[in-house]
């Protein structure tokens, strides 16, 4: 084992929300956007500066925190769910964790905003069980205005996914007068449908969970500028999902 070593968010063990079954949520630090309503405001903050929510583990160490949870695998149909922040930023340790788990026949999932060098980190996705990935807006300027970085990079690797024969489901955070409304939904279900193979999409709805974060950092809630929709709107919008031979799942 070569034993590289990068910097981390507290892992989540018991996660049901990530993946299928109970699974182990590795959280890597560091994030190429900033989107404004991020929940995990610790994951682009100085990675080197020490705080009460950044990590230093090398992959050994990584390992056996997973290792404890494997139990728990086995009789849910689990795993470990890579996470961020994003964690293709950190590639030589993803590559380690996920080489190692692979030749252990964990089931493993990622997280991610799709903003990667697809050439760089296909090796690494080919070996993976599920893949979901972000689209936070289809409209490219309003996506460069609420995340800091254009949508065409996510777009493209979107694209590309199928030739990996992994399964993907595209999530949207949804998010009242950011993207959630109707023509937005459906030009994301279009575009899921029209790239990806068996497409899948998640509506995730906005949350405020990250608020103590913020309180920590010394930074500006974002929950005193963005709000959480409906459960009846929510609704509204799976049927415009359907409507376009897009299938709704939850992993909620």
């Amino acid at each position: 084992m070569n034993n590289v070593s990068g910097y981390f968010m507290e892992p989540q063990n018991f996660s049901v929300n990530d993946g299928n079954g109970i699974r182990t949520v590795i959280f890597f630090a560091g994030c190429p956007l900033r989107c404004q309503w991020c929940s995990n405001p610790e994951s682009y903050t100085n990675i080197n500066e020490k705080n009460n929510f950044i990590y230093h583990y090398n992959s050994e160490q990584i390992l056996k925190i997973i290792e404890k949870q494997k139990i728990f695998y086995r009789f849910s149909g689990g795993g470990v769910t890579f996470s961020g922040g994003e964690a293709t930023l950190q590639i030589d340790i993803l590559r380690e964790l996920v080489d190692k788990l692979y030749d252990q026949a964990i089931d493993l999932a990622i997280e991610t905003s799709g903003y990667f060098n697809f050439d760089d980190v296909k090796d690494i996705l080919k070996k993976l069980n599920l893949i979901f990935i972000d689209i936070k807006h289809m409209d490219d300027n309003k996506h460069k205005f609420y995340t800091g970085i254009s949508n065409e990079k996510i777009l493209k690797n979107i694209s590309r996914l199928n030739k990996l024969k992994v399964p993907v489901v595209v999530r949207i955070p949804v998010i009242c007068g950011v993207n959630s409304d109707i023509e937005n939904i459906r030009e994301t279900a279009k575009f899921v449908k029209d790239n990806i193979a068996a497409p899948k999409l998640e509506l995730l709805p906005y949350h405020s969970f990250g608020d103590s974060k913020y309180e920590a950092l010394c930074l500006e809630k974002p929950s005193r500028q963005f709000k959480t929709p409906s459960l009846e709107y929510i609704e509204k919008l799976y049927k415009i999902v359907q409507n376009e031979g897009v299938a709704v799942v939850s992993y909620k």
